[in-house]
């Protein structure tokens, strides 16, 4: 039995992990911590854990937490793990980090676009970025796991195969359209984010300058082997959850005209492609057909949904996929990573 602690348990993250974890055989939540006035049992603060979760949620304590925990989820805001991180590791606590504070790898870029100093650079070496369909045998061995962000998460996967297999133009025309649920942005009592703002309205925000834009290229480009560029626009839905990205790129101009000669079918082949990809991985799924891909079909989920058009006559391909933002977009794809981490099957828990 595993012993799991959440620090940032009261948010909806947080909140998520816990729902996660309870349905876990192999793991037993011993510590949960949040900036929170007095303690109070997490059963007061989200009564749908009554008479399932006896555990009092107080202020983050490193010693109490060390001494309760096997692993940590930190389901903090930005720029606050890294606070953290050394603590634990120093005290050979394994640790899940769902903030930002440990994906980029050059710490310039994560101040550019965190607004931040990055005080923990010794620890950020050894982070492994963690998209277990990439990087599983990394995982595995790894002590500091960095969980991706939602929007990379969806957009890494969809283009993941094509980068990959070089079937892209190679110039800048990726052109990435994301919209996601509002509780993508947490739980803050802002004004933008009340209902009465929100309700029957969609607008794009942060254009082309969204800080998981530097995620996405970091990781497209290690696949690829060269600077990958491309356009993001990230839309906010009247919705609770969900991410829907739709990805526009120009394919490989002779890649198109081989298949042609050969009179084969570009679509078919680009699917044979992302089903051989993705053929070992339990959260992937390839949808063919002309049904498309809804949010409600991923909405509670750890899946992935991924669907292909293909328009050979323009050169061009649109990719669309779709992710739960809270899980596999965060607190399902952090149990995914546990699971690796500790050699248990790896969809225990998860849906």
């Amino acid at each position: 039995m595993v012993n799991v602690g959440i620090i940032g348990a009261t948010g909806y993250t947080g909140e998520e992990l816990i729902s996660i974890l309870l349905r876990h055989p192999q793991v037993r939540i011993t510590y949960l911590s949040a900036k929170i006035e007095k303690p109070t049992p997490i059963s007061d603060i989200f009564p749908k854990f009554r008479n399932r979760l006896n555990v009092t949620c107080r202020l983050p304590e490193t010693d109490l937490a060390v001494s309760t925990c096997d692993v940590l989820f930190l389901a903090l805001p930005h720029t606050v793990s890294m606070d953290w991180v050394p603590r634990f590791l120093k005290a050979n606590r394994r640790v899940i980090d769902l903030s930002a504070d440990y994906r980029l790898k050059d710490k310039k870029i994560y101040e550019r676009f965190y607004k931040n100093r990055h005080r923990d650079v010794h620890n950020l070496k050894q982070a492994v970025y963690g998209l277990p369909e990439i990087y599983r045998s990394k995982i595995k061995q790894a002590r500091l796991v960095a969980n991706p962000g939602c929007y990379p998460t969806a957009a890494v996967l969809g283009l993941a195969p094509l980068i990959a297999c070089d079937v892209l133009s190679g110039q800048e025309d990726i052109i990435i359209d994301a919209k996601t649920g509002v509780t993508g942005a947490g739980r803050r009592a802002l004004l933008e984010y009340s209902f009465s703002e929100l309700n029957e309205d969609m607008y794009a925000y942060k254009i082309n300058i969204h800080q998981h834009m530097p995620e996405i290229k970091q990781e497209l480009s290690k696949l690829g082997g060269k600077n990958i560029k491309f356009t993001f626009v990230p839309h906010l839905l009247s919705v609770n959850r969900g991410i829907l990205e739709t990805i526009y790129v120009k394919l490989n101009q002779s890649s198109v005209r081989n298949n042609q000669k050969r009179k084969g079918n570009k679509e078919k082949d680009l699917l044979k492609l992302y089903k051989n990809f993705y053929k070992k991985e339990p959260f992937v799924r390839i949808r063919e057909g002309d049904g498309g891909i809804r949010l409600r079909d991923v909405v509670g989920t750890n899946f992935c949904d991924i669907t292909i058009r293909c328009f050979p006559e323009k050169d061009l391909l649109i990719i669309i996929t779709a992710i739960d933002n809270l899980i596999k977009g965060a607190a399902g794809q952090a149990v995914q990573n546990m699971n690796i981490m500790y050699d248990f099957y790896e969809q225990t828990a998860l849906v």
